[in-house]
């Protein structure tokens, strides 16, 4: 299942984390435990029992949930999965060393290390924008950001979500038409640090850079069109983001 920030359980997961942030332990607790009555499949049930874990208040709890998180993303196996992985891991070996279990500590923090490092997407990729560009052309870091003028990216951006992409081609500023690349890396990448376990666990909207080119392979024309509405939304949310960046 592809991560949709339009899925009923993960705008409650949204909402939870908005709570969280305002200091709403009690509402975050419960919107993240209606997140997971409603789950109905595998992907589902690992996010929303993520978030449940967070807010249990003994260890043995905490442990249960956290298990169960990963049980479910053990399930999905695919890259939003796998991500994450290492942070699943290592929540669970904290709790294993919190209630003394030395030997199931060690064991879920050597599986924490055998996941982290480079990611292992294989795409394809894409990359949104409203610049119009050829098959062949080269996608660089030094240029202004899509989202703000006074921002110079050392990265070059791009995901493995072709309405990720779409939805950043919409954001892009601009009045020419939103534009989604097939792209190609042509040297190493990593994980975008601006979404990668600080929302979700892991990096579930595959989002990645590079301090290397991307080079244009071809031009999506299929993903999912934001309305207007959807399009003001995300825009306040990227005004308040302190600077993160999407796509």
């Amino acid at each position: 299942m592809e991560f949709n920030p339009s899925n009923n359980v993960i705008k409650l997961c949204i909402q939870g984390m908005d709570m969280e942030r305002k200091g709403n332990a009690e509402e975050a607790s419960g919107l993240f435990l209606q997140a997971w009555n409603e789950a109905t499949n595998d992907f589902e049930k690992y996010i929303a029992a993520y978030y449940v874990a967070r807010h249990q208040e003994n260890v043995p709890d905490k442990l249960k949930w956290l298990e169960t998180a990963l049980q479910f993303a053990l399930k999905v196996n695919n890259e939003s999965a796998i991500s994450a992985f290492p942070n699943l891991y290592s929540n669970i070996a904290k709790c294993h060393e919190d209630l003394g279990d030395v030997r199931n500590a060690k064991k879920n923090s050597e599986s924490a290390n055998s996941f982290a490092g480079d990611p292992s997407d294989n795409g394809p990729f894409y990359h949104g924008t409203k610049a119009d560009l050829q098959v062949g052309d080269l996608l660089t870091a030094g240029s202004t950001s899509n989202y703000d003028s006074n921002v110079t990216m050392n990265h070059i951006y791009f995901t493995a979500l072709v309405n990720g992409a779409g939805l950043a081609a919409a954001l892009a500023k601009g009045d020419e038409p939103e534009r989604v690349y097939i792209v190609e890396p042509t040297g190493a990448f990593e994980n975008d640090p601006n979404v990668t376990d600080k929302k979700f666990p892991g990096n579930p909207t595959r989002s990645y850079r590079s301090l290397h080119p991307l080079k244009i392979v071809g031009e999506a024309t299929d993903w999912v069109r934001q309305t207007p509405e959807q399009i003001q939304h995300w825009r306040d949310k990227l005004a308040n983001s302190k600077g993160e960046i999407i796509n």
